[in-house]
């Protein structure tokens, strides 16, 4: 069992409801009722429409300050009032990995102000980052975040100032899923 490897199977089971799945780039997701989320292993889509999966990790772009401002601002996933969130997943191009981790750090946070965008939106929105790539999944990265209904708006606005940035030229599929806890 791993503890920082995370399933996000869609189906009919799961304590999140999937509102809907919005297409952004590229190919979207197969329609589904709910999402279950599971820790410690990897899921198959057998039995489920589609299955995701990713593993937490170290921090890969930040500076230490940065680390820092996050730790003292972002607020914990599973907080009462979090009755929304949004399951991002997004695949970046062959141009993005052909780059030295420098260079994308570049793009990330120098031009587009990647973490400071995501700053101006805490603690409302708390999020959690999962790396796929290297397990080979269809996406490099998901993104899972919770909000309240009332941060929706500014939740909307922050993904609107991260799609409008430079590093977004680099993505070449994602996927908006959005879901309201109702178990």
């Amino acid at each position: 069992m791993h503890a920082n490897l995370f399933s996000f199977a869609a189906g009919s089971e799961g304590i999140w409801r999937i509102d809907r799945i919005l297409p952004v780039a590229g190919e979207t997701l197969p329609t589904a009722a709910r999402l279950d989320i599971a820790s410690g292993h990897m899921a198959s889509a057998s039995g489920s429409l589609w299955a995701l999966n990713g593993f937490t990790s170290n921090s890969r772009y930040t500076k230490r300050a940065e680390l820092d401002a996050l730790g003292a601002r972002q607020a914990p996933l599973g907080r009462a009032g979090a009755k929304c969130a949004a399951l991002i997943p997004i695949r970046k191009t062959a141009a993005w990995w052909a780059m030295a981790q420098d260079e994308r750090r570049e793009i990330m946070e120098e031009q587009s102000r990647h973490i400071a965008i995501g700053m101006d939106y805490l603690p409302a929105i708390a999020r959690r980052l999962h790396h796929s790539r290297d397990l080979g999944e269809p996406f490099d990265f998901l993104t899972w975040f919770e909000f309240a209904p009332e941060h929706e708006a500014s939740f909307d606005e922050m993904l609107r100032r991260l799609r409008d940035t430079a590093e977004w030229g680099y993505v070449d599929r994602e996927v908006d899923v959005r879901l309201v806890f109702d178990s």
